[in-house]
């Protein structure tokens, strides 16, 4: 009976085609939509990384969140070091950790991010090869960076202005220098190229070119026109003191982090050998560091509460909204909010699979109908052969079951052909590695469905 029952639904391969295609595509477009929203859902909160609150410059919270933790959109502005200060103190009595970001930069489309350490440590990471970042241009990769860039250890490359590609606004100056590769995490870890706060400042310090200030070469402090200011290629430092410390004149380059240069500190170790590469120091910047640049600009701040039911800590959102120039986003309220968003035009879309499902239900049905009126001479014949009612019963279920089961195949063949262009264009564009998804857990509850409509018909 299975055997006559495929033959009868190829004797008309244009009713089948017609049911097979409104079938698949049904099929098709409601498992695209379960593979997608798994798939978005897994990124999304997998990336949150336990992060309370994120404060940032005055805009959209939701484009702050996506921007400073997700990095998929532009930053919302700049926030001054004394502005942020309050929230970066170590022990903080409501902050567990708080997380410095310097966002503006890239390199071949992948965002340069200058932190600290405790920003790895937040979604879990570890070092594959190398070391994490320490001195000034130096960067850690992550594994998605290090596989498409092509980078590995001790490669050296220039920035760009900007998260577009464009040669026009390459950095010609301050070369950074990989250190270490980060393992593959699934995370957001994973596309972004980390450095320290101090980097960030030196890329944007001078624009006239590099000067590698050799510490061997010794200063003429009487020579004239210098009285204590030296002037390398278009470098000024002021007041030269014992200490190091060498003031920078401001440059102003736009909604970069840290383009606002007063003070800049350079610590110099005359111990360890370290040439004075473009006039920065060496070491970075420490949470100290940071704090005595006053002036300076960084982009975000990550916040994890030391309770998260303390009510002190539920209103600093409002705190600092009402009291400072900056604002305050929790991730988990934003994120859900952008669900809901999304929601919308995800329940259009299956509104219109499920329509589609239906119709294609009812086409089904009048195949099975029209090919029963038709083989009513054939029946009989089967039936005076031996042939019990429940046989024939079977014949028609087998029918509407094979359809309905090629149908879904089709469907999911579907779906992936849909998540593999998805998965292209969201490496591209975002840098967003996706699975295609071979296998989903609703895969079966679909294909139940699906037969179950054969069946009905």
């Amino acid at each position: 009976m299975l055997k006559l029952a495929w033959k009868n639904i190829l004797h008309k391969p244009l009713n089948l085609l017609l049911n097979i295609l409104l079938l698949s595509l049904g099929v098709g477009l409601i498992s695209f939509l379960f593979l997608l929203n798994d798939q978005l859902k897994d990124k999304f909160d997998k990336n949150l990384a336990g992060i309370d609150l994120v404060i940032g410059a005055k805009g959209s919270p939701l484009q702050m969140i996506l921007c400073s933790m997700y990095h998929i959109d532009n930053p919302t502005g700049n926030i001054k070091i004394s502005e942020a200060t309050p929230y970066l103190r170590p022990n903080h009595p409501l902050i567990k950790q708080a997380v410095p970001l310097s966002l503006g930069d890239s390199y071949s489309g992948f965002r340069i991010v200058g932190t600290e350490h405790n920003l790895v440590e937040l979604y879990n990471g570890k070092i594959a090869k190398g070391k994490m970042f320490n001195n000034t241009l130096e960067a850690t990769i992550g594994a998605t960076v290090a596989k498409q860039a092509g980078l590995k250890i001790g490669d050296s490359f220039k920035s760009t202005h900007g998260f577009i590609q464009d040669e026009d606004m390459m950095h010609d100056h301050g070369s950074l220098t990989v250190v270490g590769i980060l393992e593959g995490s699934g995370s957001v870890l994973d596309q972004l190229i980390l450095c320290n706060t101090g980097t960030v400042w030196a890329m944007h310090d001078h624009e006239e070119g590099p000067t590698v200030i050799n510490e061997e070469e010794p200063h003429d402090h009487n020579e004239e026109g210098h009285h204590h200011n030296h002037d390398h290629e278009g470098h000024d430092h002021s007041d030269h003191d014992h200490s190091g410390h060498h003031d920078h004149e401001d440059h102003d380059h736009g909604d970069h982090a840290g383009h606002d240069h007063e003070d800049h500190n350079h610590d110099h170790d005359h111990h360890h050998g370290h040439s004075h590469n473009h006039g920065h120091h060496e070491h970075g910047v420490s949470r100290a560091d940071l704090l005595s640049h006053p002036d300076k600009e960084i982009t975000s701040v990550l916040l994890q509460y030391k309770s998260k039911t303390n009510i002190h800590a539920l209103n600093m959102p409002r705190t600092i909204r009402d009291n400072t120039e900056m604002m305050a986003a929790s991730p988990a309220y934003e994120i859900n909010r952008l669900y809901s968003m999304m929601g919308v035009g995800t329940k259009v879309l299956q509104s219109l699979a499920f329509l589609i499902a239906f119709v294609s239900a009812i086409s089904i049905f009048i195949s099975l109908l029209s090919s029963l009126r038709e083989r009513a001479y054939e029946l009989s014949l089967i039936r005076v052969m031996g042939a019990k009612p429940m046989q024939l019963f079977m014949l028609l279920i087998y029918e509407g079951l094979l359809l309905a089961f090629i149908g879904a195949v089709i469907g999911f063949i579907f779906s992936r052909i849909a998540m593999y262009f998805m998965v292209g264009y969201m490496g591209d564009n975002y840098n967003y590695e996706f699975a295609t998804g071979l296998f989903n857990s609703n895969d079966w509850k679909i294909l139940a469905v699906s037969l179950l409509i054969g069946f009905v018909a």
